[in-house]
């Protein structure tokens, strides 16, 4: 039925506006008490035996959605509604912004895939801090039983040079309402954004994000992450694993969207992918690299930090390979787009069937167990 409904309508307009149009649906859906319960308990049924644990937090489920979709903290409890076991909203800037010229959203409909250049077009951390805020008072100061991450990145018109205080200022503003936080490095549509993946600037822009988190809320710790990209040359892989565990990073997100159009296996005309630009690739021709990202990571850092699994996942069959690839917890996006409303459904039916096929009596059991396979090999 989406299938049809998607090439019949959604395809036919600018992927912005679908966006736009779909996102507002999904907000007055859940604004409904009523509505938003008969949604939920057909969409998002729950699964006991994939109850997960990372970062510290209890979720319903390993399945959340990746940043980029809810840009500004104004769909969390819709998206929940479809259901999403966690919401990574932003990404977030100090400084509000409008981002990138349109058109700036384009599909890939043979490869099931996105480019995009938004430029983190978003409303600033402090409206995002006071929409955050709202949402809690409303919950009776309460995150409620939704995760929400909260993705910050660098300011465009902010100097390289300053970047640090700038994500400290976001930090600063957003930490008290974040069950997690995430530093993004890897966006390629922030000129010099990629430069700070570089262990020799991430150090110290990780390390005072950490400070001003600490200093901001007293009362628990607020895990942090890394989400970097998956164009990183292995050795930078291993680096980036390296200086997670040495400043006690909480977990690292594999991957982001790549610059690469080369490689991909792309079905789309060469020059139908040219005259698009310039802009981060996503969707399902990411999956082996962002796969192999992964594993690479499990191999390095075992158990000792948590890993987030996203990039080209459309089916519980990729959500299960990355979980048994070392992710904890798996992320999408992309595949919304083109699977819709039942899409996180799906999903968990299938991640609950491979989980009772499996010799694993729980998920946590599942993480990393074919890396660890291969390493004994």
């Amino acid at each position: 039925m989406y299938s049809l409904f998607f090439r019949l309508i959604f395809q036919r307009m600018d992927p912005e506006k679908a966006h736009h149009l779909a996102f507002a649906w999904i907000r007055a859906a859940a604004r409904v008490p009523v509505l938003r319960t008969f949604v939920a308990a057909v969409l998002a049924p729950r699964h006991k035996e994939l109850r997960t644990e990372a970062l510290g937090l209890r979720m319903h489920g390993p399945f959340g959605l990746a940043a980029g979709f809810d840009k500004n903290a104004a769909a969390i409890d819709g998206m929940s509604m479809l259901g999403f076991d966690h919401v990574e909203i932003g990404t977030v800037t100090a400084q509000p912004q409008p981002g990138n010229p349109r058109k700036r959203l384009f599909r890939l409909v043979a490869d099931r895939a996105l480019i995009n250049r938004m430029g983190f077009n978003n409303d600033g951390s402090a409206a995002v801090a006071e929409r955050l805020a709202a949402r809690k008072a409303a919950l009776g100061n309460k995150h409620g039983r939704t995760t929400v991450g909260v993705n910050i990145g660098k300011t465009k018109v902010v100097p390289e040079e300053e970047a640090v205080a700038d994500y400290v200022t976001s930090t600063e503003r957003l930490a008290a309402h974040a069950d997690y936080l995430v530093v993004n490095v890897s966006s390629p549509n922030t000129p010099g954004l990629r430069n700070l993946q570089a262990t020799e600037a991430l150090r110290p822009l990780l390390t005072a994000v950490r400070e001003a988190a600490d200093r901001t809320v007293t009362s628990r710790r607020v895990p942090l992450l890394v989400k970097i990209a998956p164009d990183l040359a292995d050795e930078d892989v291993d680096a980036v694993a390296d200086l997670a565990v040495e400043l006690g990073l909480d977990g690292i997100i594999a991957t982001n969207t790549t610059i690469a159009r080369d490689g991909l296996g792309l079905r789309t005309p060469k020059r139908t992918v040219e005259a698009i630009g310039a802009g981060g690739l996503s969707g399902a021709p990411l999956k082996a690299r962002s796969l192999e990202v992964l594993s690479r990571l499990y191999a390095r850092v075992g158990d000792r930090i948590t890993l987030v699994g996203v990039g080209g996942i459309e089916t519980a069959d990729d959500a299960w390979e990355r979980i048994l690839a070392g992710a904890t917890l798996v992320q999408g996006y992309s595949a919304f787009i083109y699977e819709g409303p039942f899409w996180c459904r799906k999903i968990h039916a299938g991640l609950a069937e491979r989980l009772a096929a499996s010799p694993y009596a729980t998920l946590a059991e599942a993480v990393g167990a074919e890396t660890r396979k291969k390493a004994a090999a």
